[in-house]
């Protein structure tokens, strides 16, 4: 039996083995919406293999349960490319989602605005994305199912049940390309003006590698990022990860009505 196999049946064991029918990664300063789950939190620390998630404002456990009318298991945390170096460090969490019976995956991010009209606090539905950064976590991966094809990889069916979520909660909710910069080091200006050419909306350091890995498992993928900031160069604000844990209260609150509504 494979290894995510053999978690898959640890967290049956500890949270019931109907099978999930989303998981859902918080970003940072989201990591309270886990605490909405009716069911059972299994702290990363007893997951073998599953990754540190040493990034204040994540909270490393996965809560498996009820949300809305739906099964969902949920990762309060992820790990990121800049902390390890590695860019398939989610790889064995989605693996074992696909396990639990998952058909799909919600992606959520903390990013920084590109546009003057998505200010601080805002929602933005990712439409498709830019891998900035050139990184890729399939890369290694020897069979040829690492030929992932990435057209739909946002998936339309799932972006359009969120924007009718967010009509219905009347919550505003943008749509835009998400750009992934590796961090940990936040953008220049000049790279921010780089990045806004390529056709960019929104950029952060997370999510892209999910949407692959997503993808490669056969799992629907969709994600929204909360706007902490104004990318640099676009305001006076000044940029660091304590404004960006400190400003997501601002758009989780929206994200959770419109999460809540979805999986209802």
């Amino acid at each position: 039996m494979s290894r995510s196999a053999d978690l898959a049946r640890l967290v049956a064991d500890r949270a019931g083995s109907a099978p999930v029918r989303y998981g859902l990664i918080l970003g940072s300063g989201l990591g309270h919406l886990a605490d909405h789950v009716d069911g059972t939190a299994i702290p990363y620390d007893a997951l073998d293999g599953f990754p540190h998630a040493g990034v204040s404002g994540h909270a490393p456990k996965l809560v498996v349960g009820q949300l809305g009318n739906t099964r969902v298991a949920v990762f309060g945390g992820r790990s990121h490319y800049y902390e390890s170096g590695n860019p398939a460090a989610m790889r064995l969490p989605l693996e074992v989602l696909a396990e639990l019976g998952a058909e799909g995956l919600i992606a959520t991010n903390a990013a920084g605005s590109l546009r003057a009209e998505m200010p601080t606090g805002s929602l933005m539905l990712l439409s498709d994305h830019i891998n900035f950064s050139g990184l890729n976590p399939l890369i290694g991966e020897p069979t040829d199912r690492r030929f992932v094809p990435m057209g739909d990889a946002h998936d339309p069916g799932l972006r359009a049940a969120l924007r009718d979520a967010a009509e219905a909660e009347a919550v505003e909710m943008h749509e835009g390309v998400y750009a992934w910069y590796s961090g940990p080091s936040f953008e220049t200006p000049a790279e921010i003006r780089a990045i806004r050419t390529l056709g960019a909306d929104a950029v952060g350091m997370s999510t892209v590698p999910e949407i692959i890995l997503a993808r490669f498992l056969g799992l629907k993928a969709a994600a929204i990022s909360t706007i902490t900031n104004m990318a640099a160069g676009l305001s006076d604000e000044a940029i660091s990860h304590e404004h960006t844990k400190a400003i997501a209260p601002l758009g989780a609150a929206k994200l959770e009505k419109v999460l809540t509504r979805f999986l209802a």
